[in-house]
């Protein structure tokens, strides 16, 4: 077993200082790139999707709960199965207290083709409390890249469905897709920055490129440092 080479803490020191000097490359790499993510065009979402909750039928703009932004997990959940994904349910476990989200305008929900009736039990079983819906019978999963051609599948195993995530954005009553990521795309998220750092708006920090997004669509201001999660006003 190979193991880090011992050291006098100076030699840390520099080793950790040239490291700092890459690291520091990287994050404004990202930056740049998350910039240019915000700005990719947006393609209206036209077709009608019914979904299956814990409050009864839900259309997407639903899902939404009447803020601008809305983050799906689709989550590997097949229709003859008893329990989900895995992966997914490893990723889900990661996922923070929503009401960071909540008040940066931005809903997360879990959705997959499975019936309600059978995400329930698992839902229950696992102890999540994040929105989780049924998209049967439609076709929502496949629309957005969640369930992929056979080759893929065959790559995992003869399942069908892939793991992903895919983002929208609100104007009134229209609904836009503005970003999907799926398989390694996922590697990373699960917190509040890095899910928001999907979509078009962003963190809504004053610092972000492009300007303006902090505030777009006439929303109000956003809190400027994150607060106790029950401090927030939804």
């Amino acid at each position: 077993m190979s193991l880090p080479e011992i050291v006098s803490r100076a030699e840390w020191r520099a080793a950790r200082a040239a490291l700092l000097d890459k690291e520091k490359a990287v994050t404004r790499a990202l930056d740049a790139l998350r910039a240019e993510r915000r700005r990719l065009p947006m393609v209206p979402v036209d077709r009608e999707y019914v979904f299956e909750g814990g409050d009864g039928k839900a259309t997407l703009l639903g899902l939404f709960q009447g803020r601008q932004q809305l983050v799906v997990h689709h989550f590997v959940f097949e229709p003859e199965w008893e329990t989900g994904c895995r992966c997914c349910s490893a990723f889900l476990d990661q996922i923070g207290h929503l009401a960071h989200l909540h008040a940066r305008r931005t809903t997360f929900a879990a959705v997959s083709r499975a019936p309600f009736t059978r995400i329930l039990p698992f839902k229950a079983r696992m102890g999540w409390t994040v929105p989780w819906y049924s998209s049967q019978p439609g076709d929502f999963d496949a629309d957005f890249g969640a369930v992929s051609e056979e080759d893929g599948a065959a790559e995992r195993g003869g399942m069908p469905g892939r793991p992903g995530v895919s983002c929208f954005l609100r104007d009134g009553d229209r609904v836009f897709h503005t970003y999907s990521a799926h398989g390694r795309g996922l590697e990373g998220l699960g917190s509040t920055t890095s899910l928001l750092d999907l979509t078009a708006l962003g963190r809504q920090e004053p610092w972000e490129e492009p300007r303006g997004r902090a505030n777009a669509l006439g929303a109000p201001a956003t809190p400027e440092h994150p607060r106790y999660h029950d401090e927030y006003d939804d």
